[in-house]
């Protein structure tokens, strides 16, 4: 497959082939930076995630790409499509937001989570303190219950375990991604032919 460029590489010097591969350190190292500065800017761990299932049709479908903001100063409200991750979980879950309930700061949010029964409390209306805590109620708009059974435990989502909000989508962009994922011998060849095609390339 590669025949024609392994006899070119063997032509080339080591002065040239280190240049190559500082260059394609240099791409990697600046796609890493722009990374780490979009979630600086958006307060984000991940400001772009890719949909990985159907729990959100008709508002996203899989391979939707997502794009996140996550402002410690804003509170959440009902009807928010948020992208959440419980600890121990290795992929995030976006979901909607189905009630909130604003925490005080000077109070105690795990006692507060034991106190708050949720078949008799009601939803707040988000006008407290922009540092109060949060605890939410999430649901996929295609499921038929809510996520209590996905939070491993946890009667209530915190702010602390929201990655983001969704700002803006573009559909099906990030089905690139799931290929990569369901077959990662794809993955593998990709990212060595585009390392091969570096290193040989004379410009």
């Amino acid at each position: 497959m590669f025949t024609d460029e392994l006899k070119a590489f063997r032509r080339l010097g080591f002065r040239h082939v280190l240049l190559q591969v500082l260059n394609f350190a240099s791409v990697i190292a600046s796609g890493l930076m722009i990374w780490k500065g979009l979630g600086i800017v958006t307060n984000s761990e991940s400001p772009i995630v890719v949909v990985l299932s159907g729990s959100m049709e008709p508002a996203f479908y899989r391979g939707d790409l997502l794009f996140l903001t996550n402002p410690s100063s804003e509170q959440y409200k009902t009807g928010d499509i948020t992208v959440y991750k419980i600890p121990g979980a290795d992929i995030p879950i976006v979901h909607r937001v189905l009630e909130t309930h604003d925490v005080p700061p000077k109070i105690d949010i795990r006692q507060y989570t034991k106190a708050t029964k949720r078949s008799k409390s009601q939803p707040t209306s988000g006008k407290n303190s922009e540092h109060d805590n949060q605890l939410l109620l999430t649901k996929g708009d295609n499921n038929p219950i809510d996520d209590i059974e996905l939070y491993r435990g946890l009667e209530w989502l915190e702010k602390k375990h929201i990655v983001g909000k969704v700002k803006g989508f573009l559909p099906y962009v990030g089905y690139v991604t799931i290929a990569m994922n369901d077959f990662p011998q794809l993955k593998y060849a990709l990212l060595g032919g585009l390392g091969l095609l570096a290193l040989i390339q004379r410009e």
